[in-house]
């Protein structure tokens, strides 16, 4: 119960001092709290009552008594400590220290009777007040012994008087000659008539008055040596002077005063240099006494503060030595030991002038004291150097606070406008934590963040991102990595380690092996999660089995699917339908979770006008696209950019797919049904191996060069990756290789639609010699020879007399052809194909070469080699 009673005790001191919610209890940072204070207060910290000094406050109490004739309480006191004397004890002293701090007045409350009785005086005891009668004497009422006041309403004729204890009231003042008429002033109280002018002279040397000032008129004023000096000490403590004036932020110096033993213009220039001094030292006070608002200022302005009250410290010794008997005044050896004490105030006040006269940037201080300290140190100022540095420490160690908060809880402070991570975005979509969550507010020029941190500046806020990550993952670490990081962060920047180093090495090591702390931890496990919770490994391989064809026996029935709908010419758009066969196609691979799989069309494709044209076009198959939804943590890994270039990569793929599947399947067909005596024979099969191995190269390019190589530069670029910025760094790079060697860039966009265009020429194929076997060898009647055909067809399939499904696949496949030879002739039309493709053949090569040469890619040269060589081979 006890230690319950503690723990609640000691986390209402914190939730009270630090100001917490009430929600935050049980919070990692209210733990972290207890955990020190519970730390602090087994230490035993906590010094000892000063014995000596408690004896000595016992012995003055009992003097005080006697002084006031009560001689019964001092002797009862004296009595009662010689009895305590024989039961020793450690704790004595406390208690003691604990009773004195309770006393109330002890003289006027405590009562006679509890204490010892007065004993019979001895005839050698020494003489009391008592004995003389001090009742009723003119001094009687009056507390003779109690502290003067040296104000400014007291002279040193008129003494204010006071209780005998500093607990006693005030009582009014007495005169003396009014309660004693029969007291006689002593006549050497009075100044002899021989020393009369001995006031004006006095009067005469206190320069400072007006009446003096105005006898000289103009001419130079003489005073001493040790007149000036104090004058000067004062002008360094900001005090008002006589030579020296104050005058907006200047100090100027009054030239009528000189020394008699020294020239006028050595005084005058020694003052004019203790005055530079007082100026620069003065800006350091001003400087104080102003409002920090930045935390890791307020340090600063603290450490300046204790260095100003060192001096301060010189300065009163100063004062001290030239009030002593037979001390030398030397206004050359006040300079040079204020030169020596006020070396390191000259140069935080060169830093705080540079401070305020430039543009507003909260790392400003930070980064001019840390390269004065590099200064004084590359200087060979060993001292000014060690000092400096320490500010500089403690300055930073607040500063960097705020980092440490970040980098062990993903924290911000919205108090602390210096730090450089600041909330971009506050909707909360946990599928864009890495990218819209937070942001580095550089500033204009990088001026937020210190120029010492930059290196590791993005190592930071990667492993602040990190601890965010975890904590939405639920798997952020237990409070001992902070107590860990908390003892590292005291060890590293404890101004002990590695001082044979220079101080910028030494901050910078330091300051590395924290963040490396922090990030080693946050990125290990932030990855073990990612694959234990989230299965980015397998979510990797799904990717490439369902956008990269990397498994295609999978692709060919979701590919039959879609072409043979197309072909039909029936509503191949149905997503709905298109999403079950594709589950049911990619449900055979192990990595792929099929309730993630959607397929997705654009509606209003499939229209009257546009789609019997399109529909002989493999670029409808752009209107399809293929959904893998990934979990929220892997969105940021793959954002929706990358999916959409994971899209255009399968449709690309698709395309050609399309092609080939068209050209196959009519050769199927065409083999069932051949067409004895054809003219153009040779010219159609020429054009069909040109166009199938055309594509054929072109797979085989995409999928076992450009991506194969890619997919394995990507598993090794994953499994060196340190955090999770390097993971999304190589997935990045992977993708925008990707789409850039699959030649679907902005850049490469031409040279794309070539490629479109050759395919579309190999359905145009397909199409011209279905329309011409439909048609038979009859040019001039074919249209209506076709039409009749067509109608017999459908009446024989309405009335069920043919089963035969090859009749009514061809009859629905014929429906959707656009093709007429009206204006064109079937052989014009054949014999134009070899050479639209010979030209785009030709105009790829080109382009790919010219590419080649301005990147160095040398992917682009092995296609435009192989296709240039076929193309010689169809020519020849």
């Amino acid at each position: 119960m006890e230690v319950e009673a503690i723990n609640s005790l000691i986390e209402e001191l914190i939730t009270k001092v630090a100001r917490l919610l009430v929600d935050a209890h049980g919070s990692q940072h209210l733990k972290g709290l207890k955990h020190r204070v519970k730390a602090a207060l087994r230490l035993g910290v906590h010094g000892r009552t000063n014995q000596f000094e408690v004896t000595r406050q016992l012995e003055g109490l009992q003097e005080k008594f006697q002084v006031l004739n009560r001689d019964e309480l001092a002797e009862g006191l004296r009595c009662r400590l010689l009895q305590l004397e024989q039961y020793s004890n450690s704790w004595h002293p406390e208690i003691l220290s604990f009773l004195l701090q309770l006393s109330d007045r002890p003289a006027l409350l405590v009562d006679s009777k509890v204490s010892r009785a007065p004993s019979v005086p001895n005839p050698n005891q020494p003489l009391s007040w008592a004995d003389l009668g001090a009742h009723g004497v003119a001094y009687s009422d009056e507390e003779i012994w109690d502290d003067v006041d040296f104000g400014p309403d007291s002279s040193d004729d008129e003494l204010a008087s006071e209780g005998g204890s500093g607990f006693l009231q005030e009582r009014p003042l007495h005169a003396s000659t009014a309660e004693a008429p029969n007291y006689q002033i002593p006549d050497n109280t009075f100044v002899d008539g021989d020393a009369e002018e001995l006031l004006p002279s006095i009067e005469n040397a206190q320069f400072w008055r007006p009446e003096n000032a105005q006898k000289t008129g103009s001419g130079p004023l003489a005073i001493t040596e040790l007149q000036l000096a104090r004058e000067t000490i004062f002008m360094l403590q900001a005090l008002p002077t006589s030579i020296f004036e104050f005058v907006a932020g200047d100090i100027l110096v009054d030239r009528r005063f000189t020394l008699t033993h020294a020239s006028e213009l050595g005084i005058g220039s020694l003052l004019e240099a203790f005055a530079q001094k007082g100026i620069r030292i003065n800006l350091l006070r001003q400087f104080t006494n102003a409002t920090q608002q930045t935390a890791y200022m307020q340090t600063f302005s603290q450490g300046v503060g204790q260095s100003l009250r060192g001096f301060d410290e010189v300065l009163c010794t100063m004062q001290r030595q030239y009030l002593s008997p037979g001390s030398i005044v030397s206004l050359l050896q006040l300079y040079d030991t204020i030169s020596r004490a006020s070396h390191q105030l000259l140069l935080l006040s060169e830093l705080v002038s540079d401070l305020e006269g430039s543009d507003e940037s909260p790392m400003r201080c930070l980064d001019l004291l840390f390269d004065l300290v590099c200064m004084t140190e590359a200087s060979g100022d060993e001292k000014t150097s060690k000092n400096l540095g320490n500010l500089f420490l403690s300055c930073f160690k607040t500063y960097a606070q705020s980092v440490q908060s970040w980098m062990a809880d993903g924290q911000i402070d919205s108090s602390d406008t210096a730090f450089f991570v600041k909330r971009k975005n506050t909707h909360g979509d946990l599928r864009t934590i890495w990218y819209d969550w937070f942001e580095i507010n550089e500033g204009p020029n990088r001026q937020n963040i210190p120029k010492f941190l930059q290196p590791s500046l993005q190592k930071v806020f990667t492993t602040g991102k990190s601890k965010v990550f975890l904590r939405n993952l639920n798997a952020l670490p237990e409070d001992h990595e902070a107590n860990s990081a908390s003892t590292l962060f005291d060890m590293v920047f404890s101004g002990t380690v590695h001082q044979a180093l220079p101080f910028s090495v030494r901050v910078e090591n330091a300051f590395n092996q924290l963040v490396d702390f922090y990030h080693s931890t946050s990125a290990g496990l932030l990855q073990i999660e990612l694959d234990s919770q989230c299965g980015i490994w397998h979510s990797f391989v799904a990717l490439k089995q369902v956008y990269l064809g990397e498994d295609i026996s999978a692709l060919a029935v979701l590919d039959g699917k879609i072409f043979d709908l197309i072909d039909r010419g029936r509503a191949w758009d149905d997503r709905f339908l298109l999403t079950e066969v594709a589950r049911s196609a990619f449900s055979v691979l192990a990595h792929v979770d099929v309730s993630r799989v959607v397929v997705r069309t654009q509606v209003g494709l499939h229209s009257a006008g546009n789609s019997s044209s399109l529909s002989r076009s493999v670029q409808i198959l752009e209107s399809i696209s293929i959904d893998y939804v990934l979990p929220w943590a892997l969105t940021n890994i793959v954002p929706r950019d990358a999916i959409r270039i994971y899209q255009r990569i399968s449709a690309f793929l698709m395309q050609i797919r399309r092609s080939k599947y068209a050209l196959v399947k009519h050769r199927i067909r065409q083999g069932r049904n051949i067409v004895t005596g054809e003219a153009n024979e040779a010219l159609v099969c020429s054009l069909y191996h040109n166009l199938t191995w055309f594509l054929d190269t072109l797979y085989s390019h995409l999928a076992y060069v450009a991506i194969s190589a890619s997919t394995a530069a990507l598993h090794q670029a994953l499994h060196d990756a340190q955090d999770l910025d390097a993971i999304i760094a190589a997935h990045d790079h992977y993708i925008l290789s990707l789409e850039e060697q699959c030649l679907l860039s902005q850049d490469l966009k031409p040279i794309h639609q070539i490629f479109v265009k050759i395919m579309d020429l190999a359905i145009q194929l397909v199409d011209l010699q279905t329309v011409h076997a439909a048609e038979g060898e009859s040019p001039k009647h074919g249209d209506i020879d076709v039409s009749k055909e067509r109608r017999r067809r459908k009446q024989t399939i309405e009335s069920g007399s043919d089963s035969d499904s090859e009749l009514d696949d061809g009859f629905e496949y014929e429906q959707t052809l656009t093709i007429s030879f009206n204006e064109s002739s079937y052989d014009a039309q054949l014999r134009n194909l070899r050479p639209r493709f010979e030209s785009l053949i030709s105009s790829v090569v080109d382009s790919l070469k010219g590419i080649a040469r301005s990147n160095g890619h040398s992917n682009w040269n092995i296609l435009a080699e192989r296709l240039e060589w076929r193309l010689r081979q169809s020519v020849n």
